[in-house]
């Protein structure tokens, strides 16, 4: 077959497109396109195969790629033509067919009608469009300005066939010889009309006088109205804070069925969850932490139902374990250590009782060898880390290098360790079937699933212990200091070894999206920053305050000598100490810090070597009663710069905030002046281009390996380039009324374009409820500015009240309103938790903190409060997201 692509590209001197065809065999071979007229690129190809998948490039003189498509471009051939003359245009990421071409959407109109359509030798055009369309009831149709197309005739128009989720297709003799112009438009099948036609100035393409020569229109972008998007609202809450009559103290997977029924009666089309993976590292409450998990796969066993197991209980257990079941759930909050005890002694018991049925249940075989990858090196490091006491595998006797010939045994029955392996992985097995069973009855009422995706990894886990290489392991992760901490956050989570994970094309970040997918639709990237850049501390620090982005543009010692600025390196990047300063921060106890630091002879002081970094201190004072080592870490912390090692030199980082430190109150004002200029380049100037072209590498490859929709958390401290890159590729931004970019005090949600989610808190932040008595002239504030409303602030946060917050992050244009349920209960004094100070979920200013916030309410009672969901349900339906 003869292929000729035509598309138009406006493009700067020495710059040129490239056709790229991925063959069947991954193959991917350029074509070099030649320039005519108006901006017009074309090409001629040999093609062999009745289907193509391909993508344009943008390159410079030197072959460097500029710019390239993220998303290909597929097409059919109809088998009774030999010539194809395609007139395409640039396929963006943030198209709507592109980021509405997900899990969501497939999920919702899981019956949409495929049909195929008949090409006619005598036709002389296929029209093709992209447009999911999330109302089964609408059809997209075509209208134009040629006798053949109706003559914009809407009682003429010609109906399109979805050919496959979100493609419209139909082919037309056109024998007209003018200009073609057209524009396409929604019909609605139930009322038997068209109901719009898209916005714009029309469509066009060239007539075709050519005998066997198919004209493919390859349209991209149906450019819908905002009522014809797709809008949803939906509830936030983690699987381990659903309470039900019968459970076991914490929430299980099965739990989530009767989450969507009470969903499904308040209309509310979304679940979102924190993450589910296995955190078990000591079996103590610190294990609550969901982003520290030890396996990206692992699913967490306190999810497992003992009672929807295939398996019973031995009878000699059932009444110990109803009684605590009882115990369990009647707590107001989780007792962690409680239980995950108490299922692994059920789970056992089971296990061991129902081992050889067990070992002979061919799903249990396919789900090891379908998992295997993952599951072996999971269930081994579950039985070392059980058999040392510790996740921390360089403290093992054995394994503590992990080599796979080694590891294999593990699932060899003839291995000591067989059987406790295996009962890891029956574990496993048991919770994703738990979980595909309440994945399958929550999509058949119409509703999605939300995850989450920590961007950390844990640093005694499964992967940092099989692939050390991809990771960081001599840094730690974090975030610099907001609004919720001072001195910054170090989730101690090593960085990620970008390079090597470039090397094989991301294969990691493949495997983990892929594995996600199987039960999530769309996904929320936790700190979607650090796919830019991240926050980075050493090893040595405790404190997020002593880290600095990583990548970035370091000052280098000429920047200081341009400057003018007279470095020295013991004055500048070690902690300055001197009489005023100790008087500071020890008061009285300064007799006290004197043990931890010598006297210089200029009057200055210096930490003793034993205690010069944070680390040192914390575990000098471990087990020590008296205790001042918050103030010794806090000095640690007086630096101006940060130092890092790069290709064999020293470099600089300005530290956070650099100019609240003492250090820097003690310099001379002009050195002051040319410090903070220094500081304003490093942080708000020199980073942009850097972070975008790092995001750039990474993201479009990693994110196009997945259906899901996806989700950025993108607040904090973010660079210009993040909503820059994040609407390029088609990602839903976040967006916290009481986080605000800039400096407004709160964001209004009626400013919400269509990429966001809107939401008036998160699991990091107080509840509503409690937020309104946090700070009372910052309430008043809102009050009045943000809810318009006259006098003084009511003390409590009224119903009324809690009303009006919710309908303003409903009636938007934001494709997602999403709820944590602590804030709808907010909505009826019948239904808010006296106990309001257990409402919060996370505290990210307490490290480490419990995860332990449970529903005050049955799921059941709240499935049967019919008034409350009717309630939900009419706001819901009237903002057009029902």
């Amino acid at each position: 077959m003869k292929l000729y692509f035509n598309i138009e590209y406006h493009t700067k001197n020495g710059e040129r497109l490239e056709l790229v065809i991925d063959d069947k065999d991954s193959t991917l071979r350029n074509h070099a396109m030649f320039h005519t007229e108006n901006g017009l690129w074309k090409c001629e190809v040999d093609f062999f195969s009745k289907t193509i998948n391909y993508k344009y490039q943008l390159k410079d003189e030197k072959e460097n790629v500029l710019r390239e498509e993220f998303v290909s471009h597929h097409l059919n051939f109809p088998h009774n033509y030999k010539e194809f003359l395609i007139f395409d245009e640039w396929n963006s990421k943030n198209f709507p067919e592109n980021y509405l071409n997900n899990k969501i959407l497939k999920n919702k109109l899981h019956q949409f009608s495929q049909r195929k359509i008949s090409v006619l030798k005598k036709h002389t055009h296929l029209f093709r469009i992209e447009a999911p369309i999330y109302n089964p009831d609408w059809e997209v149709v075509l209208i134009g300005n040629t006798p053949s197309l109706g003559n914009w005739s809407y009682e003429k128009s010609i109906h399109l066939s979805q050919t496959d989720f979100g493609i419209w297709e139909t082919s037309v003799d056109i024998p007209e010889i003018q200009l073609i112009q057209y524009k396409y438009a929604i019909f609605d099948t139930k009322k038997g009309k068209i109901i719009d036609i898209e916005s714009g100035e029309n469509r066009s393409t060239d007539p075709n006088q050519q005998k066997d020569v198919l004209h493919i229109v390859a349209d991209h972008y149906f450019r819908f109205k905002s009522y014809q998007m797709y809008h949803d609202a939906g509830v936030a809450v983690p699987v381990f804070s659903l309470r039900t009559e019968d459970g076991f103290g914490v929430g299980e997977f099965s739990d989530l069925k009767k989450l969507a029924d009470w969903a499904d009666k308040a209309a509310l089309g979304i679940i979102q969850i924190l993450p589910i993976n296995d955190t078990t590292a000591t079996y103590s409450w610190t294990d609550s932490y969901p982003y520290a998990a030890v396996s990206v796969y692992a699913l967490h066993p306190q999810y497992i139902s003992i009672e929807s197991l295939e398996y019973d209980l031995p009878k000699e257990l059932v009444d110990e374990y109803h009684a605590k079941k009882a115990e369990l759930n009647s707590l107001d909050l989780i007792d962690y250590e409680k239980v995950i005890s108490a299922k692994w002694k059920y789970l056992k018991a089971v296990f061991k009782t129902e081992k050889e049925k067990i070992y002979k249940d061919r799903s249990f075989k396919k789900f090891i060898k379908d998992n295997e990858e993952w599951l072996l090196p999971y269930s081994a490091f579950c039985v070392l880390r059980d058999k040392y006491n510790t996740p921390n595998f360089k403290e093992w006797k054995t394994h503590k290098k992990y080599i796979a010939g080694k590891i294999a045994p593990f699932f060899s029955v003839k291995n000591k360790d067989y059987d406790a392996s295996m009962l890891h992985a029956w574990v496993q097995f048991e919770l994703h079937k738990q979980l595909q069973n309440a994945l399958d009855y929550t999509h058949g009422l119409g509703i999605s699933l939300k995850g989450d995706l920590p961007i950390g990894i844990y640093r005694y886990s499964v992967e940092a212990w099989t692939e050390p290489e991809l990771f960081g392991m001599d840094f730690q992760a974090g975030a610099p200091p907001d609004q919720f901490t001072e001195i910054g956050q170090n989730w101690g989570f090593p960085t990620y070894n970008w390079e090597a994970m470039k090397a094989d094309n991301y294969r990691w970040w493949k495997n983990r999206f892929t594995a996600l997918e199987q039960y999530f639709d769309a996904m929320r990237i936790d700190h979607i920053l650090g796919f830019f850049r991240i926050w980075r501390m050493p090893v040595s620090a405790t404190q997020g305050i002593l880290g600095y982005f990583y990548p970035a543009v370091p000052v280098v010692s000429e920047e200081f000598k341009a400057r003018h600025i007279p470095f020295d390196f013991e004055r500048y990047c070690k902690p300055f100490i001197n009489d005023e300063i100790l008087s500071k921060y020890f008061g009285e106890e300064t007799f006290k810090a004197l043990e931890f630091i010598n006297k210089n002879s200029d009057g200055t002081y210096q930490f003793k070597e034993e205690f010069n970094t944070q680390r040192k201190i914390v575990d000098y004072f471990k087990d020590k009663a008296e205790n001042i080592s918050e103030k010794l870490i806090s000095l640690c912390a007086n630096v101006l710069f940060l130092t890092e090692e790069k290709n064999g030199e020293i470099v600089y980082h300005p530290r956070f905030h650099v100019f609240k430190t003492e250090s820097y109150q003690c310099l001379s004002d002009w050195e002051k002046k040319s410090i903070y200029e220094l500081y304003q380049d490093y942080f708000f100037k020199r980073q942009d281009y850097l972070w975008k072209e790092k995001a750039m590498e990474k993201l479009p490859v990693i994110l196009n390996s997945t259906d899901m929709l996806i989700c950025g958390e993108d607040l904090g401290l973010v660079p210009d380039c993040v909503p820059e890159v994040m609407d390029e590729l088609g990602i839903v931004a976040l967006k916290v009324q009481r986080m605000p970019p800039g400096n407004l005090p709160f964001y209004n949600p009626k400013n919400a374009g269509y990429m966001n989610v809107v939401t008036a808190s998160s699991h990091d932040s107080s509840t509503l409820r409690q937020w309104w008595k946090e700070n009372q002239a910052l309430t008043q504030t809102y009050f009045n500015q943000q809810l318009n409303q006259w006098g003084k602030a009511a003390d409590d946060l009224d119903p009324y009240l809690a009303e009006m917050i919710i309908k303003q992050h409903l009636y938007n244009d934001a494709m997602l309103a999403i709820f944590p349920i602590q804030d709808l209960f907010a909505i009826d004094e019948k239904l808010i938790n006296s106990a309001m100070h257990n409402e919060r979920i996370n505290n990210p200013a307490v490290f480490p903190h419990y995860w332990r916030y449970r529903m005050h309410l049955n799921l059941e009672n709240l499935t049967e409060n019919l008034e409350f969901s009717q309630k939900i349900s009419n706001w819901i339906n009237d903002s057009g997201r029902g």
